[in-house]
């Protein structure tokens, strides 16, 4: 079994996922990055340094996961952390400006297939891959599973008229709003155990995402992924939160 706390970080090699990754790393954990182009993700880990491992995974691909699942086993024996931050917000054509993304993901005008897309990454994929880890995470001290949210899948805050993210729902939104309600249903799957399963923000941060039009650098981003990656046995499980604090659910 490998000596030191291991961590998998989806859709890593780039944005939010790899400064969560170097973070991590800095911290001394042996950290995999999760890239569905292992090349990328092999670039990526260098960035990061000797404790960073590329690892093929497409999270919408179950033998992609399964084979990840198996890798991890068979080469380290443990996992301690996941954090589940591979997403994507469109799946229309490229080339489209933030406001005709924004335009198009509005539910009277979306397309199925993009609506069908989103979720299969920004939920199916965190499902699967979650499941496909869960038997190391059961085994590690203590496991931690970060998924990484959005203000934007609040309805509290989309149902509240003075909110600033009012508007902005759409295929995102509702797939961030699916995703926190399956990690409120795996805390409460996993309440007898040691592992802590949470949902951080990074706020409005400046990736591809969103053609770069965040407000918040990805080092602001990472931050309360991973807090919520490292917490110790006092700490919190089936939250939601930013670096303010609680978010509504």
């Amino acid at each position: 079994m490998h000596d030191k706390s291991v961590a998998l970080v989806t859709g890593a090699n780039k944005g939010i996922g790899l400064q969560i990754a170097k973070d991590l790393a800095a911290r001394g954990l042996t950290v995999l990055i999760g890239s569905r182009d292992l090349e990328r993700g092999e670039v990526a880990a260098k960035a990061v340094g000797a404790g960073a491992r590329a690892i093929q995974l497409d999270v919408t691909d179950q033998a992609s996961v399964k084979a990840a699942a198996a890798r991890i086993r068979d080469e380290l024996g443990r996992l301690d952390v996941l954090v589940n931050n591979a997403a994507i917000a469109q799946a229309g054509a490229s080339g489209r400006s933030f406001e005709e993304v924004m335009a198009a993901n509005k539910p009277s005008k979306t397309s199925i297939d993009e609506l069908r897309a989103i979720f299969e990454t920004n939920v199916f994929g965190v499902v699967a891959v979650t499941q496909a880890l869960l038997p190391l995470l059961r085994e590690a001290p203590a496991g931690r599973i970060v998924n990484v949210s959005s203000s934007l899948g609040s309805l509290t805050l989309n149902a509240d008229p003075a909110s600033p993210y009012r508007g902005a729902s759409g295929n995102y939104s509702a797939s961030k709003t699916a995703l926190n309600a399956i990690t409120i249903a795996l805390a409460q799957e996993l309440a007898s155990t040691p592992i802590k399963v949470n949902a951080a923000c990074p706020g409005f941060t400046a990736t591809d995402l969103n053609n770069f039009r965040g407000t918040r650098t990805v080092e602001q981003g990472a931050r309360e992924a991973v807090r919520l990656a490292l917490l110790d046995e006092n700490g919190p499980t089936g939250t939601f939160s930013d670096e303010d604090g609680k978010v509504p659910w």
